[in-house]
C-alpha cells in the first residue's frame, strides 16, 4: 500500500493530465447516454403484458397509441387534421367517429352507444396508433410533432405524452439538483475543515468521479430517468467520506512528517486500508438491487456501484495530486476548524446506555408499525405536476368520458361475432367497465364492416387476432382496477384460453405484483450481503448482527414517518431506500464498531474502549451524515418529479436518523453485549470482561 501511495505522489502531474483527458470521452458518453423516462419498460420480458404488447407492436405495428380531446372541432376540420397526423412517419393509424360520420351523414343518426363514447359536452376523441413503443424517441418526437400541428382545442392523453412531460421537466432539473446538492456540502464542509480551498478540492474530485461515472453510463446502453437524477447527488453524499478520511490523514501525517509527499503516500495507504472495507458494504448495498425482478433496480444498482468504485479510485489517485499541487495554497487558506468535538455528547452516550436501550425498545414496535403500515402508490401520473399537459389531459379525458384505463383485448381472429358479443356483455357487467368496443359489435349496431375504410379494418385485425378495446373508470395501479383485470381475464380465457388482455391497467396491475415482492426480496438480499461482508470485514458473529438491528431500526424510523404524518410514497422509494439507506450508513457503525474492538483488543475495558471509540468518530460520523443530508436534502425540496423528491427526502433523513442512532444506540448495544461480543470475536475471546 506504501509503494502505491509512492507512485502516486511522484507521478502526481501525469495522473492530473490523465484525469482531464478522461473527462473528454466521458462528457462524450454524457450526451450519447440516452435515457429511459418509461418505468413500465423494466418489467420482465416474459410477463403476458409484455408479450402482448410486443405482439401489438411487431403484427399491428401498434407500440403505442393516444387518445386525442378535440374540443368544439367539426367532423370536416377532424377530418383535416387526420390527414395531417397521417402524414407523420412514426403514426400507424388515425380513427375518430368522423370516418364512419364523414361529412354527410350527421351525428343524431349514430346509434346511442356509439355516440355516448364518442361525444360528450362538445367534444369528441380520436385515437391515434404509433409504430415505435411508448417511450421510443420516435414515438416522443410524435408527441411533439402533434402538440406543434395541433391547437388548444387539442389535447393528447396516454402514457408516451406523461413520458415526454417527465423527460421534459427531469432535464430542467438535473443541473440545478446538482448546484443545489455542492452548495449545501461546500457549507458543510466550510464548517468540518480547516481550510477554505480544501473543501474546492474535495468537491471537484467527486465531481469528477461523478462524470467518469455519468460517462460510462454508455456501457450499459442506457439508464433511467430516476437514476440520472439520483446518481450524482448520491455519488456526492456516499463517498464524501472517504475523501475527508484521506484529507484528515494527510494533516495528520503532515504533523509527523515535513515531507509532504512522504505524508500523502502514508495517507493514502490508510485511507485504502480503511476505504476498502467500508466501501465495499455500501457497493454490496447497491449491487443487491440488481435482485429486483423489476430492472431498474439493476439501473441504479450498478450506476451507483460503479459511482462508488470511482469514487474510491479518484479519492486514492486524483484528490491526493490536486492537494499536493496545491498544497501550499491550502496552507494560506487555512481557519480553525468549527465542527464541535462533540464531548457532552459522548459522555451522555456513555452515562445513560440503560436509557437508551429503553428508548430504543419503547420506539422499536411503534417505528416497525410505521414501517409496515406506510401507504405507497404505484400510478405514475400521480409523481408529476397537475399542470403537465399531458396531466391535463389525462384528467379532462377521466372526467369528460370516464376514460380512465384504457386496454385492449387480443383475440383469436377465429370467434365468431356471436360469441365474441356474448363475451363482452359478460364484462360489460363487471364493476367499472364503462364500455367495450369490437367490430363484431359495431356489426351488431348496424354498421357493417364494408363502411369501416380498408385501413382501419387492416389495423383492428389480422390473420390471427382481432382487437377488442376496454374502457374502465377505475384508476390506475389500484385494487379496484387490479380486481377487475383478473375478472376480466377469467372471462377471457373461457372464451380463448390464448387471449392476451395489454394496455396500462394490466401492465400496472404486474407493476404492483412485482413490486411488492421486490420490497421483500431485496431487502433480504441486502442484509445477507452486507451480513456475509461485514462477518470477515470484523471477523466476529455477534457483531454484525448488532450493526444490522441498529441500521435496521433507522430504516424503520425513516420509513415509518411517512404513515404518523399521513404521507405517500412512491412505490420505487419504498423498495430501494432500505437498501441504499443501509449501505450507505452501514459505514457509521463500522467506524465505531472497529475502533471498539481495536481499544478492547489494547486491553482497555468496555466503558474505555466506547470512550475512545466515540472520541475519534464522531465528528467523521458528523460531516459524513450531514454531507450525505446536505446532498439530498436540497433535491427532496425542489424537485418537481415526487418520485424523485421522495426519494431524496428520505435519503436525506435518512443519513440523519442513521447518525444519531450509531453514536446513541451502538455504542448502548456494545456495552450491554460486550461478554458476548468478546466471546464471538477473532482475538477477543481471552478478554476479561
Amino acid at each position: 500500500m506504501e509503494k502505491f501511495g509512492e507512485i502516486i505522489c511522484k507521478y502526481r502531474k501525469i495522473i492530473l493530465i490523465i484525469a482531464l483527458i478522461l473527462l473528454i470521452p466521458s462528457i462524450i458518453g454524457i450526451k450519447l447516454t440516452r435515457i429511459n423516462y418509461d418505468i413500465l419498460v423494466y418489467l420482465p420480458d416474459d410477463i403476458e403484458t409484455i408479450k402482448g404488447e410486443n405482439i401489438l407492436s411487431e403484427e399491428f405495428n401498434m407500440g403505442a397509441f393516444s387518445i386525442i380531446i378535440l374540443d368544439n372541432m367539426p367532423t370536416k376540420e377532424i377530418l383535416k387534421l387526420e390527414d395531417e397526423i397521417k402524414k407523420i412517419d412514426n403514426v400507424e393509424m388515425v380513427g375518430s367517429i368522423a370516418d364512419v360520420l364523414g361529412t354527410s351523414i350527421p351525428i343524431e343518426m349514430l346509434p346511442d352507444d356509439i355516440k355516448d363514447i364518442a361525444y360528450k359536452e362538445n367534444s369528441t376523441i380520436m385515437m391515434a396508433t404509433f409504430k415505435e413503443a411508448i417511450s421510443s424517441d420516435e414515438t416522443l418526437k410524435t408527441i411533439e410533432t402533434l402538440r406543434e400541428i395541433t391547437d388548444e382545442r387539442c389535447k393528447i392523453s396516454g402514457m408516451s405524452a406523461v413520458v415526454l412531460d417527465t423527460r421534459d421537466l427531469s432535464n430542467s432539473e438535473v443541473v440545478i439538483y446538482v448546484v443545489i446538492s455542492v452548495i449545501f456540502c461546500f457549507a458543510i464542509l466550510q464548517i468540518a475543515l480547516d481550510s477554505y480551498l480544501a473543501p474546492l478540492l474535495l468537491l471537484l474530485n467527486i465531481g469528477i468521479a461523478i462524470l467518469y461515472n455519468m460517462g460510462s453510463n454508455i456501457l450499459l446502453g442506457e439508464t433511467s430517468y430516476i437514476t440520472k437524477a439520483i446518481s450524482a447527488v448520491l455519488q456526492l453524499g456516499v463517498t464524501m467520506d472517504f475523501a475527508i478520511f484521506l484529507y484528515h490523514s494527510y494533516m495528520q501525517e503532515k504533523e509527523c512528517n515535513q515531507d509532504i509527499e512522504k505524508a500523502m503516500s502514508t495517507a493514502i495507504s490508510k485511507t485504502l486500508v480503511s476505504v476498502v472495507g467500508s466501501s465495499l458494504t455500501t457497493i454490496a448495498g447497491f449491487l443487491a438491487l440488481c435482485s429486483m425482478d423489476l430492472t431498474l433496480g439493476k439501473d441504479i444498482g450498478l450506476v451507483m456501484a460503479k459511482g462508488v468504485f470511482l469514487g474510491v479510485v479518484c479519492v486514492v489517485t486524483v484528490l491526493p495530486s490536486m492537494i499536493l499541487e496545491l498544497n501550499t495554497l491550502i496552507e494560506k487558506t487555512k481557519h480553525k476548524e468549527i465542527m464541535p468535538k462533540f464531548t457532552r455528547l459522548k459522555e451522555f452516550t456513555i452515562k445513560h446506555y440503560k436509557l437508551t436501550i429503553i428508548v430504543f425498545l419503547i420506539i422499536l414496535p411503534i417505528a416497525f408499525y410505521g414501517y409496515k403500515n406506510t401507504d405507497i402508490y404505484y400510478n405514475l401520473d400521480k409523481s408529476l405536476p397537475k399542470t403537465l399537459q399531458s396531466i391535463t389531459a389525462n384528467t379532462e379525458l377521466k372526467e369528460k368520458f370516464n376514460m380512465v384505463s384504457t386496454e385492449i383485448v387480443l383475440l383469436d381472429k377465429n370467434i365468431s361475432n356471436e360469441r365474441t358479443n356474448e363475451m363482452l356483455d359478460k364484462i360489460e357487467k363487471i364493476d367499472g367497465i364503462e364500455w367495450t368496443l369490437s367490430l363484431s359489435k359495431i356489426a351488431d349496431l348496424g354498421i357493417p364492416k364494408e363502411m369501416l375504410p380498408e385501413d382501419l379494418l387492416s389495423k383492428v385485425e389480422n390473420d390471427k387476432y382481432q382487437l377488442v378495446i376496454l374502457n374502465s373508470s377505475y384508476e390506475m395501479a389500484t385494487d379496484e382496477l387490479n380486481d377487475q383485470v383478473d375478472k376480466v381475464n377469467a372471462i377471457l380465457k373461457e372464451y380463448d384460453e390464448n387471449a392476451i388482455l395489454a394496455g396500462e391497467g394490466p401492465l400496472m396491475k404486474d407493476l404492483v405484483e412485482i413490486s411488492d415482492h421486490d420490497f421483500n426480496s431485496v431487502n433480504t438480499v441486502s442484509i445477507g450481503i452486507i451480513f456475509i461482508l461485514m462477518i470477515l470485514v470484523l471477523k466476529s458473529i455477534s457483531l454484525p448482527v448488532i450493526l444490522i438491528c441498529v441500521i435496521e431500526f433507522a430504516i424503520f424510523i425513516n420509513m415509518g414517518i411517512p404513515y404518523y404524518t399521513n404521507t405517500i410514497l412512491p412505490f420505487i422509494a419504498s423498495i430501494v431506500i432500505g437498501t441504499i439507506q443501509l449501505g450507505a450508513t452501514i459505514d457509521y457503525a463500522i467506524l465505531i464498531t472497529t475502533k471498539y474492538a481495536t481499544a478492547r483488543k489494547e486491553g482497555k475495558n468496555k466503558e474505555e474502549s466506547i470512550d475512545v471509540a466515540l472520541g475519534t468518530s464522531i465528528s467523521s460520523i458528523a460531516v459524513s451524515g450531514l454531507c450525505f443530508f446536505g446532498a439530498t436534502f436540497g433535491v427532496g425540496v425542489y424537485s418537481k418529479i415526487e418520485m424523485i423528491g421522495s426519494l431524496c427526502t428520505l435519503m436525506s433523513r435518512g443519513a440523519i436518523v442513521s447518525m444519531f442512532t450509531v453514536v446513541l444506540a451502538l455504542p448502548a448495544f456494545l456495552l450491554l453485549f460486550d461478554k458476548i461480543i468478546c466471546k464471538t470475536t477473532s482475538k477477543m475471546t481471552k478478554l476479561e470482561n
